[in-house]
């Protein structure tokens, strides 16, 4: 047990204060016998879902061994500890890839199962749960218990998307897909309103496995809803371009303020929808799927109150008009975002109790905290997600209130019966004191 301290989540807020117990491979992980525990990954979650404010974090990255490997087959057995990064380099020389990433490679396997985190290509593979073929829980009464789709399978649905709380995963056992080429094939195109995405996503998700946009949540009048598409293919054999290794950057410390503002947004925002660029183009993997991966530590740049993330999924039928009215009053706020992401989830779902992916449209910001100025566009933003039946994503949240997270996940009650008694987080606090 290390003494009590701050660890912080990506999204540097809310602070909270825990103690520290380190795990590693073989010991007993409940030997602290502290009274509130939680597993924590690696911290890439945004809110406080990884926070324990007052109790116990279990440290998971210490369990990073691998486990077995199968080339033949590309399925892969890991403690839960291990990185994204860390498989990645394993098995793309072995002509392997995830089945499913979400935008930072800097995630562990425990982090992404308990999140059920998303990548570019929903619409064909679903999120990460289905790409899932066991997993070990650790539960605090001593018992252990092996999960999988066919396999104690109420354990399975709980603990995907479950947010840490129904015990302590110990190993994750996922399939791989094959690739003939770890360099990606892009095509990008510019988009002047959502109607024009929505007609791009057609056509591109009909040819790419791979779909994602950028969007200007600072445009108004004609430019609202503008963009930039972006699709891609892993190369075929034989392709490839002689490359330096692009070296990383880091943000050094976090500044007094954040040096995300309106001015900064507005832009930045301007300059990169305008920039020329290729319609088509051949990229590392790591370019094309964690792009933000090589400015290391760039949560930093909003200072030191931190900021907030939101992430909202609005179903197919009102997507239009809900996506609108959300970027017309962040433009109207003028607290837009630089990181703004828009995808359209496909019809696959894990069957998670408690899973943010389902089918609709999904948009996620950044904004700089500003206090109650924030909290109360995130209000507004609430309201038009709710009214269209949409729901917000629990790993990127710090503050939707305890009514809305019921709203969005119907099934809360059911989950709650396979929560083990000594776990807990300061988002499920926070939304079940209401």
């Amino acid at each position: 047990m290390t003494g009590q301290a701050s660890l912080g989540s990506w999204g540097r807020y809310p602070p909270a204060r825990q103690n520290r117990w380190v795990l590693t491979p073989g010991a007993d992980p409940f030997a602290s016998r502290a009274e509130r525990v939680l597993a924590f990954g690696n911290g890439r979650s945004y809110g406080d879902v990884c926070l324990n404010d007052g109790g116990t974090l279990l440290l998971a990255r210490g369990l990073d061994r691998f486990i077995a490997f199968d080339p033949a087959t590309g399925v892969l057995r890991a403690e839960a500890g291990v990185l994204l990064a860390e498989i990645l380099a394993l098995v793309v020389p072995q002509g392997w890839f995830l089945a499913v990433t979400p935008g930072t490679q800097f995630v562990t396997l425990g982090g992404a199962v308990a999140n059920d985190v998303h990548g570019k290509n929903h619409h064909l593979a679903g999120s990460f749960g289905e790409q899932l073929q066991a997993f070990e829980l650790l539960r605090s009464d001593g018992s252990r218990l092996t999960c999988g789709p066919d396999t104690n399978a109420d354990w399975f649905r709980a603990t995907v998307g479950g947010l840490g709380l129904t015990g302590l995963i110990a190993w994750v056992e996922i399939r791989l897909q094959r690739i003939a080429n770890p360099w990606i094939v892009a095509e990008s195109r510019r988009f002047a309103s959502l109607e024009e995405f929505f007609t791009l996503n057609d056509e591109y998700e009909a040819r790419y496995p791979y779909t994602v946009s950028w969007i200007d949540c600072a445009a108004t009048g004609k430019g609202l809803g503008r963009g930039l598409y972006l699709a891609g293919q892993h190369a075929p054999p034989g392709v490839a371009v002689p490359v330096t290794p692009r070296r990383s950057l880091s943000v050094p410390f976090a500044p007094p303020v954040s040096l995300v503002n309106t001015w900064s947004v507005r832009g930045f925002n301007q300059l990169y929808y305008h920039l020329p660029r290729p319609a088509r183009t051949l990229l590392p993997y790591r370019a094309f799927f964690y792009p933000l991966d090589h400015l290391l530590e760039w949560n930093r740049l909003y200072g030191k109150r931190g900021f907030f993330q939101y992430q909202c999924v609005i179903p197919p039928g009102s997507a239009l008009e809900a996506l609108r009215e959300i970027l017309a009053r962040i433009a109207a706020s003028g607290q837009g975002s630089m990181l703004a992401v828009l995808k359209r989830f496909g019809e696959r779902t894990s069957g998670g109790l408690l899973s943010f992916p389902r089918p609709g449209v999904t948009l996620a910001l950044d904004f700089p905290n500003l206090g109650q100025k924030t909290l109360a566009l995130l209000d507004r933003l609430d309201e038009v997600t709710r009214q269209a039946g949409g729901a917000v994503y629990p790993a990127k949240d710090a503050r939707m209130s305890g009514d809305h997270f019921r709203h969005y996940f119907p099934n809360w009650a059911t989950f709650t019966d396979f929560i083990d008694p000594r776990f807990s987080s300061s988002f499920w606090r926070r939304v079940m004191a209401d």
